[in-house]
């Protein structure tokens, strides 16, 4: 009898001891999250940004901070209310659950920002993101390199304008705007150093982990630094992307499907 694609990632997981979860927005798409592939789609949520022919290069930037920090914080704040209300959709606890049965368990390594997986109940000490966090705050002028919890940050928006009404949040060391710790286009001033603590400890399990299996779930070729990662690591990779599932030869299987019915339907095939 023939093998299934979906079997055959039974087989890979069988036979690992540890998972490496790899994720890029699309894994959001089946919890809800907008898709901003292309600048149709970007324009459609955030159709003020369209009417001004702002690209999301432009809002997703820390220029946009200083020149227009109402709308910059109108983008941002909107998006941080969209992932604290959003429920992560069942893959995500089909990820976990199989880390689970694995003896080293699961890692995370994320381009998000959205912190989808600690929402899932991911470890945090388990979760690396590449990109920083919307979740966490850091100063716009740079006056050190501290980085703050963004949680009392409660944004009050024009949605229509995408504009913020309420007070921006500010740097509690010298009162300047503070942004999003998020690595932007064009960003020069980013402050590393969390997502550098949650990359050492990455590293520091993939060592621990002797015959490791990555799953890839919606991680695109535009910005390839997830796909890269699961091409270079030393175990075999099920790579999930409905649109550009290609996968070098003999490096594992692609499933060109969404990422909530590729993981019910090896779920199914796992004993």
């Amino acid at each position: 009898m023939t093998t299934t694609v979906y079997e055959r990632c039974a087989e890979l997981i069988s036979a690992a001891d540890g998972l490496l979860i790899t994720a890029g927005a699309g894994i959001g798409v089946d919890s809800g999250l907008p898709d901003f592939r292309g600048p149709q789609g970007f324009w459609g949520a955030y159709p003020a940004l369209g009417r001004a022919r702002i690209a999301f290069e432009q809002i997703a930037n820390p220029a946009a901070f200083t020149e227009r920090p109402r709308l910059a914080w109108g983008f941002y704040g909107h998006r941080l209310k969209l992932y604290r209300q959003t429920v992560p959709h069942e893959g995500f606890a089909i990820l976990r659950q199989i880390g689970e049965r694995l003896p080293h368990g699961a890692c995370v390594f994320t381009s998000n920002v959205d912190g989808q997986f600690q929402r899932a109940g991911f470890a945090a000490e388990r979760i690396s993101e590449c990109h920083g966090s919307i979740h966490h705050l850091q100063c716009l002028d740079g006056c050190d390199d501290s980085i703050w919890s963004a949680d009392e940050f409660q944004p009050e928006l024009d949605e229509e304008a995408c504009l913020l009404r309420s007070e921006f949040p500010l740097c509690p060391r010298c009162g300047s705007i503070a942004r999003p710790n998020i690595l932007m286009f064009g960003d020069w001033g980013w402050h590393s150093e969390r997502s550098d603590v949650q990359q050492a400890r990455l590293h520091a399990w993939l060592r621990q982990v002797g015959q490791p299996l990555v799953i890839e779930v919606g991680a695109g070729t535009r910005i390839p630094t997830v796909r890269l990662l699961g091409e270079r690591s030393k175990g075999q990779l099920i790579r999930i992307n409905p649109g550009e599932p290609q996968l070098p030869l003999g490096k594992g299987v692609s499933i060109a499907a969404g990422s909530l019915l590729a993981l019910r339907s090896i779920a199914a095939c796992l004993v």
